[in-house]
């Protein structure tokens, strides 16, 4: 590691934290219903959302309404999505007359983009014309962080108020959280990818002749909008394969800074917002905190495992001063590529600037185990904090049991019920993981997906199932997942994996909600020091992690060993 790559670090992150605060605060008014600079010029236009979709914005819902009108919705747009890859041919805007998906890609794809995972079993500059991208891909890049929001905002709201049997209005924090906040900074952000060199354009791919005389056929399209929404919503679907690695989605150093603070902005406002609502900002603090001081360290570990270089190399006496650079785009270096990537798969974003698949061991398994906490480093838009707040709920539990006192939470008891709750919502994706992973590695489908053998192909098929379960949408790049096994299985996967931990996190909501907010008192347990944050990290890094580290490590140790032996498998 050099001073240089850590001051990059550092700068970029320090941006990030100091510009999530005042966005958390804007949040909170904004899904509060308070008036903000942009109400003059939105204001109207939520109003009129309303009128024209019948939805009365002062209308409560419970937890079971919420979570219903929320799935009726994803089903819907799931619906239409996949009718929309599959008849692209016959769609407006496909200059390059791209024909529809084959049957398992559509269905794999459309679950994908609806559960914010943006998974891409297929070459987008070949497989997806402008329009299914504009009003396909793009709508659900907006749809899935929107949704997201809804249900972090629920979950704040059981725990500022006590005696209540609703949780808000699912339309009306869908309207406001694509209005305010999703669209308005996803527009500025596109003037500034733009002024960096970002292609905005519905004019067809150029072709060109090169200096050898080769006529070569270069891609574009309606790039910037697309990447903004992709980063800010932590969505992660590249308008090219190579996604951010692609130099027309981030052409510089600056627009990589700028993309790694753009994915992270939101999920660690969302803990200042929590902190407004619940009139307790001590309380986000300390998931803010949490969250930040184990992003931090996974960047640090990713960064020094690819500084040092590879050992093979070394023997070789080739000079590796700016570290293990297969993968990686000498525009950003190693300490921007570890730090971008490190964030996407901290987030649900998945979109890269160097492969991870030619990382070296240890670095290729800092980002697995990232998406293994649950995506909590600071998680998705959404995600990553209700996710958070049911591992602070179950640090309470094991505080509780050491005192031998009933747990409580923000005033709230934390009960039988929320515990069973929160113990399902991260079994399944353990489920998910291991058996998809276990089951396609014994059988010939799931075998002949791979194209690496030993244990870089036992982390890569791991990693694809981690990857899917937990909505991230990354790839090590050795794997195929274009076959009936990996298609239907990961899609099915990235659906259980988004909305089978919603339906009992929105339940624990509702359950939480309507216990009454009791007083703090001499003998509650703080959750606003560093003793709870050290408890929540402990307890996020247990039972979100260790689970899965002897799969994890199986592969990337045995290659550690063989490169540092100076052989190959």
């Amino acid at each position: 590691m050099t001073q240089d790559g850590l001051l990059q670090i550092v700068l970029v992150l320090g941006v990030t934290f100091a510009c999530a605060v005042p966005v958390g605060r804007f949040l909170a008014a904004v899904l509060e219903g308070r008036p903000t600079f942009l109400s003059p010029l939105l204001g109207p236009v939520e109003r009129g959302i309303y009128r024209l979709c019948g939805i009365n914005p002062l209308a409560g819902m419970s937890w079971r309404s919420y979570a219903t009108a929320l799935l009726l919705l994803n089903a819907i747009h799931f619906a239409l999505l996949y009718l929309m890859l599959r008849l692209q041919f016959y769609l407006p805007f496909n200059p390059q007359h791209i024909v529809g998906m084959p049957p398992a890609i559509a269905f794999n794809t459309a679950i994908s983009f609806v559960t914010n995972t943006n998974w891409q079993a297929y070459v987008p500059e070949s497989g997806v014309s402008y329009g299914a991208q504009m009003f396909g891909l793009t709508v659900h890049n907006f749809l899935s962080p929107a949704t997201g929001i809804a249900v972090a905002v629920a979950v704040m709201r059981a725990f500022a108020k006590g005696s209540v049997k609703t949780l808000g209005n699912f339309w009306v924090d869908l309207t406001r959280g694509t209005l305010y906040v999703l669209l308005p900074i996803a527009c500025v952000c596109t003037l500034l990818l733009m002024a960096s060199g970002v292609p905005q354009t519905l004019h067809d791919y150029a072709q060109i002749t090169t200096l050898e005389g080769v006529k070569q056929t270069i891609a574009l399209g309606p790039v910037a909008f697309q990447e903004a929404i992709k980063m800010l919503g932590t969505n992660g679907g590249g308008f090219f394969n190579a996604n951010s690695a692609h130099p027309f989605e981030n052409p510089t150093a600056l627009t990589c800074a700028l993309e790694t603070v753009m994915l992270l902005l939101i999920p660690f406002a969302l803990p200042v917002c929590f902190g407004r609502i619940v009139k307790e900002p001590g309380q986000g603090r300390a998931l803010f905190i949490a969250m930040a001081g184990l992003l931090s360290v996974a960047v640090l570990c990713n960064y020094a495992a690819e500084a040092a270089g590879n050992p093979l190399l070394h023997a070789l006496g080739v000079d590796q001063l700016q570290g293990n650079l297969e993968g990686k785009e000498t525009r950003f270096g190693t300490p921007l590529t570890a730090l971008l990537n490190i964030g996407a798969t901290g987030t649900s974003t998945g979109a890269v600037a160097g492969a991870p698949d030619s990382f070296m061991p240890l670095g290729g398994l800092v980002p697995l185990f990232m998406m293994q906490l649950g995506e909590v480093t600071p998680g998705g838009i959404g995600s990553g904090f209700y996710f958070m707040v049911v591992f602070a709920l179950l640090s309470v539990f094991v505080a509780g049991l050491m005192v031998g006192r009933t747990p409580e939470y923000l005033g709230k008891k934390v009960q039988a019920k929320e515990i069973k709750l929160a113990m399902l919502a991260l079994l399944v994706l353990t489920l998910w993981i291991l058996c998809g992973a276990g089951l396609s590695l014994v059988l010939p489908a799931g075998l002949g997906a791979l194209d690496n053998a030993g244990p870089h192909g036992l982390s890569e098929m791991l990693y694809a199932w981690t990857s899917a379960t937990q909505n991230n949408g990354s790839a090590f790049a050795g794997i195929t997942a274009t076959g009936p096994l990996m298609s239907y299985g990961l899609a099915f996967a990235m659906l259980f994996g988004r909305f089978a931990v919603l339906v009992p996190i929105l339940a624990i909501a509702g359950s939480l909600a309507a216990k009454p907010k009791l007083s703090m008192n001499a003998g509650t347990f703080p959750t606003t020091g560093m003793l709870f944050i050290g408890l929540l990290a402990g307890v996020v890094l247990i039972l979100g992690g260790l689970q899965f580290l002897p799969a994890d490590a199986l592969g990337p140790l045995a290659e550690h060993y063989v490169l540092r032996a100076g052989t190959t498998y």
